[in-house]
């Protein structure tokens, strides 16, 4: 197991009696999200179990349990808040998604992204087998430049979201090799794609050269970030395209090439204060490495995006 924040935990209800076993369960949820009720169709003999991997940032868990129904009411959503979003994927089963007066059928090849700030009731049955993967708040909502909403009935048999199922699968066969960054890099794409599919991009009707046009921004100022001299009128002329041209398209998005610059920057100080190659670097060296005019300027944009100082992250979890 590398070492980081990264970890991956394997929990079971077979370690526990047969009698115990829908306590268990509770309490094994309870303990990674947030307060939910639970109603099960069997409580002499209940059968779970799950697959956690986590960093600090995101967390990818893959389940399967007998029938049982999670529900989140006004009440519980008042004494524990939790702005997080959960994307849920089954892998085989059918789950029931019930709420603002209304259900969403969900099984394999489609996809759900749930706001835990709204009361729901999720019934799953005997053969449910599914990923939840959750992503903060400020993951999406950065993005996106608003709140999303629920999004019941993803698509993910083809096109982006035949891709992100691909992904979260490929995060869960490999999730001995993986290390925090690697992990964290991952996870950050599917949100990339994720925010797509959401906002809409593979609707018939969003333009297509403004979305190819879109990738392609996304790709170079990920590539370039550590280029102080990037800005969107540099991209544009690398790429082709005229400025007002890239600033349409990220539009589209909720963002501009200003923010996208930063964004990718930002990240990519991320990944670098937890790679071991990099530990040498102070945080002055950072800053003028990633396009920032400064340790300040860094400090400031990073604590704002991640809820930490550059120095936090490096001395966190090991």
């Amino acid at each position: 197991m590398p070492a980081g924040s990264y970890v991956v935990e394997e929990q079971t209800t077979v370690d526990v009696g047969a009698q115990d076993r829908a306590d268990f369960w509770s309490e094994h949820i309870a303990s990674y999200q947030s307060r939910m009720g639970y109603r099960y169709a069997r409580l002499d003999d209940f059968h779970g179990e799950t697959v956690r991997q986590r960093s600090d940032t995101y967390q990818l868990v893959r389940y399967r349990s007998d029938e049982i129904e999670y529900h989140r009411t006004l009440q519980q959503i008042r004494q524990d808040p939790d702005e997080d979003y959960r994307f849920l994927v089954p892998l085989s089963g059918r789950i029931v998604m019930r709420y603002d007066d209304e259900q969403a059928v969900v099984g394999p090849g489609c996809g759900t992204l749930l706001n835990f700030q709204t009361p729901f009731q999720c019934l799953q049955d005997a053969s449910v087998r599914a990923f939840i993967f959750t992503i903060p708040a400020r993951e999406i909502d950065g993005r996106l430049s608003r709140t999303s909403p629920m999004a019941a009935g993803v698509d993910l048999t083809k096109g982006l979201g035949r891709v992100v199922n691909s992904v979260l699968n490929d995060m869960y066969e490999e999730r001995y090799s993986l290390t925090d960054p690697e992990f964290d890099a991952v996870a950050d794409r599917v949100v990339d794609l994720l925010c797509m599919l959401v906002v809409g991009d593979e609707r018939p009707e969003a333009p297509g050269h403004l979305a190819q046009v879109e990738a392609m921004v996304r790709r170079y100022a990920r590539a370039h970030a550590a280029d102080p001299g990037l800005t969107g009128t540099s991209m544009a002329h690398a790429l082709g395209w005229s400025l007002r041209q890239i600033q349409l398209a990220l539009q589209r998005a909720g963002t501009t090439p200003r923010d996208l610059i930063r964004e990718e920057r930002l990240r990519l100080v991320r990944d670098r204060l937890q790679c071991g190659s990099c530990a040498h670097m102070t945080i002055t060296e950072l800053a003028y490495a990633t396009g920032f005019s400064s340790a300040s300027a860094l400090s400031t944009a990073f604590r704002r995006r991640f809820g930490v100082s550059p120095r936090e992250m490096r001395l966190g979890p090991r």
